[in-house]
């Protein structure tokens, strides 16, 4: 369906109840102007965690949601459920997508099936962490396991000799994940349709690529292409695409990635799949499909078309050549 001459109602979601909730709402302004330059009528919805207030902002139902949210409720198949009930189309992963890849204990056992190596990892309850009953030595990461950004993401490394401290922003789960490090390089890709689009370096000044680093720290560098061999580069491609396809994702997602020089093809694990990345021009995941030759408009129009299509039609085209590093 060719969407250049359609005009269209198009809610853009924003904002939502999670630790994301102002990223959202910041990052949203870009995809509404970009909406509006494409000629589409545009309709932002600050979401709310109240559902009847939600349906009321979708009253007229518009034609396509723009889903802009990011976090829990936003990319965890909450509100695309919700979509599917009121059966408006949406962008993005589905509710099946959303969840899997929200659940990081759940995304590894699923990827690992299809060859992509992922950090050993273990599930534990808070008193469990904290009275040292760790199969791990460190350093390790100990996270959320169904938040998104890095959220409340705590790194212990091996000098520590202090209790571990679990962090007030990770006090509301009774599980976590606890992870061995990977020591190396941070490398991502983003995958659109199906296809596997670039590999970005982020060399951050944090410990690791956090929520400070992504969202705060102005002197974290994104590398692109990635200044890295050309088998690796190419691996990093091929995981980010199998990993995408068996969580069954649709629209644009990322792959985070940590990399391990000394391991050779070895050393490249997935810590992450992320169904709804960041969205400005300057983000990760539309830098990439930019670098290929699409302007940020047309991604935002491709995500709107696609939106659009038959739950039954295969969403895997081809969208734009991928340069190789």
């Amino acid at each position: 369906m060719n969407m250049k001459h359609d005009v269209l109602d198009v809610a853009l979601l924003v904002g939502g109840w999670s630790a994301e909730r102002a990223v959202s709402l910041e990052k949203g302004k870009t995809v509404e102007v970009a909406l509006i330059e494409l000629g589409h009528n545009v309709r932002v919805i600050d979401v709310q965690k109240d559902l009847p207030s939600l349906i009321q902002s979708l009253t007229p139902k518009p034609d396509v949601v723009f889903n802009n949210l990011h976090g829990t409720g936003g990319e965890d198949g909450v509100i695309q459920g919700v979509l599917e009930m009121l059966d408006i189309p949406y962008t993005h992963s589905d509710v099946c997508a959303s969840a899997i890849a929200m659940d990081k204990p759940r995304t590894k056992i699923l990827v690992e099936t299809v060859g992509v190596p992922t950090p050993k990892g273990v599930v534990l309850t808070k008193n469990q962490i904290v009275n040292g009953q760790i199969p791990y030595a460190p350093p390790y990461v100990i996270k959320p396991p169904h938040e998104g950004s890095s959220v409340g993401v705590h790194m212990i490394r091996a000098q520590d000799n202090r209790p571990i401290n679990i962090g007030l922003d990770i006090e509301d789960h009774d599980l976590l994940l606890v992870e061995e490090y990977i020591a190396g390089r941070e490398l991502t890709v983003a995958v659109l349709d199906g296809k596997a689009q670039a590999v970005t370096e982020i060399v951050s000044h944090t410990e690791f690529f956090d929520y400070e680093a992504k969202y705060q720290d102005q002197t974290t560098e994104y590398v692109l292409p990635a200044k890295i061999s050309s088998d690796i580069y190419d691996l990093a491609l091929d995981y980010a695409e199998r990993v995408y396809n068996i969580v069954g994702c649709a629209g644009l997602a990322r792959c985070d990635f940590r990399f391990d020089e000394s391991l050779g093809t070895e050393g490249l694990f997935l810590l992450e799949i992320n169904t709804q990345p960041g969205f400005t021009a300057q983000s990760i995941g539309p830098s990439q499909v930019i670098y290929n030759g699409t302007s940020f408009n047309a991604l935002c129009e491709r995500l709107i078309e696609t939106a659009l299509c038959p739950k039954n039609e295969n969403k895997i085209v081809k969208f734009s050549k991928r340069k190789v590093a």
